[in-house]
């Protein structure tokens, strides 16, 4: 087996346990307030995402071709290939050191950091207007998006329900929580495992295995474990801080705020294929919901830890692929 070959099969194995931390990493994305709400158990709650991950992650292919051609384009052959595993191990590591720190950062932004840095170093021509218009413009106005939202929608549904009793009203939010939870654990697979799915291609078609940008099945069905397997294998440091740290949240302020966030992940995936952040997206959702009980409900100092890891992923995780890169290229130099 020639030393590609084996390349290849290195940087999908990584591409693939990426792929897993994604899935353990942001499984608080999509159940962390089902689970603080009491709306389903862990277990359940896990179960269910991990099953509506690997559903959502079969629907699309336009982020995974949006990764797969408009990052990076590194050369054919060895060189490329030892470029995205640099970028797949920064990925990785950053995710580990925020998931330690119970921080909610984008796994999406790691990537795209770690592919960016590994780039950089290499002198391997890197797509920087997409990164801009695709990465940081989305990064930027996503989380805006998504609390504006949660907030208008949270204020028409304590109107609509001003004058119901409580105990019902949030026992019909719990049930409906079910729903949300499952929404928002389908917009995850759709957008989180495809990205996974890019990567692969790349390093197929820089081992010359492959050609386009369309995604084969193997890579499809594969991609779509990893994510699931890891959803199941949980996230419990994040989503005490989702769940509870940044508000304690009622079954109302739960389902509306899961609502409009798989909402945000279907017109960004389906319609502009944009690879844009689950985690920026529920976080910011959250604390729209929260602010319409009073801005002092938010607990804004969890919410500032939260937003300086959102700040510090792409450059943390480009700076630990490009050192790797480097310290590999000098010991084979």
């Amino acid at each position: 087996m020639d030393l590609v070959l084996v390349l290849v099969v290195v940087v999908v194995t990584v591409a693939l346990a990426f792929d897993f931390t994604n899935g353990f990493h942001d499984a608080a994305n999509a159940i962390a307030t089902s689970v603080s709400t009491r709306a389903l158990t862990p277990r359940v709650a896990l179960v269910m995402a991990a099953g509506m991950n690997l559903l959502g992650a079969l629907l699309g292919t336009g982020v995974a071709e949006t990764i797969g051609s408009g990052i990076i384009t590194p050369p054919e052959g060895t060189s490329g290939l030892l470029i995205l595993l640099a970028g797949l191990v920064g990925a990785i590591v950053w995710n580990l050191i925020t998931w330690w720190f119970g921080l909610p950062s984008s796994s999406t932004h790691a990537l795209i950091g770690g592919l960016a840095g590994a780039g950089v170093a290499s002198a391997t021509t890197v797509h920087w207007d997409v990164i801009a218009t695709s990465v940081v413009l989305p990064m930027v106005i996503s989380p805006l998006i998504g609390f504006a939202l949660a907030y208008m929608v949270m204020l028409v549904v304590l109107w609509t329900f001003r004058r119901r009793p409580y105990s019902p009203t949030m026992r019909g939010f719990r049930l409906a929580q079910t729903i949300s939870a499952a929404a928002m654990a389908l917009g995850h697979g759709l957008q989180d495992a495809q990205k996974t799915m890019g990567v692969i291609v790349i390093a197929l078609v820089a081992g010359g295995l492959h050609e386009g940008t369309s995604i084969p099945l193997w890579v499809k069905l594969a991609a779509a474990a990893a994510i699931s397997l890891g959803t199941y294998a949980g996230g419990w440091r994040i989503m005490r801080t989702l769940g509870r740290r940044v508000i304690e949240l009622d079954p109302a302020r739960g389902f509306v705020a899961e609502s409009v966030s798989a909402a945000v992940l279907y017109t960004t995936a389906f319609l502009l294929h944009a690879p844009v952040s689950t985690t920026h997206i529920i976080t910011s959702a959250i604390m729209g919901v929260g602010a319409t009980r009073r801005l002092s409900a938010v607990r804004w100092g969890v919410a500032g830890n939260i937003a300086l890891a959102w700040l510090f992923t792409i450059p943390a995780a480009a700076l630990m692929a490009a050192g790797l890169y480097l310290g590999v290229d000098l010991i084979s130099g």
